[in-house]
């Protein structure tokens, strides 16, 4: 039983609670600076950027899709920008019809496209590919210490790892900066911290955790991470700190169950086929948020939260 659970699915599981954990990282910030709709954004407008590189390099490595998401998010702007002005119309309206538009392109460029030589498709961009990332090396637990099944690894593993690390380092490493202008921002000018410059870094870093999990959860477990963990968290406590930390526990908890549910739920109530792991994570994030929002301590506190 150990030996199966470790190569079918210990990866999927490690993947999808690093995933979860790099988008729910800079969701809490987004929560609080009132911008989680910009989660949802990124995940929208990722698609057809990422869509592009591949069909120019025909590869979906790490640095082609984070270019091109790039260039899609550079596209979305001008646009917004574009409707704004010469449509005579409020920000929040431009922006929907950018995003909206950007992710129906990008579908209809994946159903017109030949991408069968890669896992780049409608339904892989919507769910993602987590069940196939299983670990066919190993041969049990002990396969994590033999360098030889190590190296066969489901290279989403490390690539998720080392984003996941390196959002949580950023976090660390900025964390009085985001701290005081998310709550503050005039105070934040006031002590000569670059206010929007922390806002564009918090929006790239994002955007970093969004391509990353890309690839290996999709588009739906993207957003639902962005905003479902940090809502559910900022309903458990009034501090900063242990918001973060119960993000991160929402997070796991969502990526794990979700996963279990999906792939042995059906099976205790007697089908004979699994769900979608995205599709359920996403499900078991959302009823969390709605335990916290009828449970949570917080749920009727208003105002901003008290930070340490």
């Amino acid at each position: 039983m150990g030996a199966e659970f470790v190569q079918l699915s210990l990866t999927p599981m490690l993947i999808g609670v690093l995933a979860a954990i790099a988008c729910a990282l800079p969701g809490n910030f987004l929560i609080l600076r009132r911008q989680a709709l910009i989660g949802d954004a990124i995940a929208h407008v990722v698609l057809p950027g990422i869509v592009v590189a591949f069909l120019i390099t025909g590869t979906v490595a790490a640095l082609p899709m984070l270019l091109g998401a790039a260039g899609a998010a550079l596209v979305a702007v001008v646009l917004i920008e574009a409707i704004r002005r010469l449509g005579r119309i409020e920000p929040g309206a431009a922006m929907g019809v950018v995003f909206t538009t950007l992710f129906a392109g990008g579908v209809l460029i994946l159903e017109r496209t030949d991408t069968s030589t890669v896992h780049l498709d409608v339904e892989h961009a919507l769910m993602g590919n987590l069940e196939s990332l299983v670990w066919f090396a190993a041969d049990g637990w002990g396969s994590l210490i033999d360098p030889a099944a190590l190296a066969a690894l489901p290279e989403e593993l490390p690539r998720m790892a080392a984003v996941c690390l390196l959002v949580a380092a950023l976090t660390a490493l900025f964390w009085r900066w985001l701290k005081i202008a998310t709550f503050d921002e005039g105070f934040a000018e006031a002590l000569g911290l670059p206010v929007r410059a922390i806002g564009l870094g918090l929006v790239i870093v994002a955007a970093i955790a969004a391509v990353a999990a890309f690839d290996a959860v999709g588009s739906i477990i993207v957003i639902a991470m962005f905003i479902c963990p940090p809502a559910a968290a900022r309903l458990m406590t009034s501090r900063l700190g242990a918001q973060i930390a119960w993000s991160v526990g929402f997070a796991v908890l969502s990526a794990v169950l979700g996963y279990v549910l999906a792939g042995y739920g059906p099976l205790w109530l007697g089908q004979s086929n699994a769900l979608s792991a995205a599709g359920m994570i996403a499900t078991v994030s959302g009823a969390l948020l709605g335990l916290a929002a009828l449970f949570g301590p917080h749920r009727r506190r208003e105002g901003a939260v008290a930070g340490a």
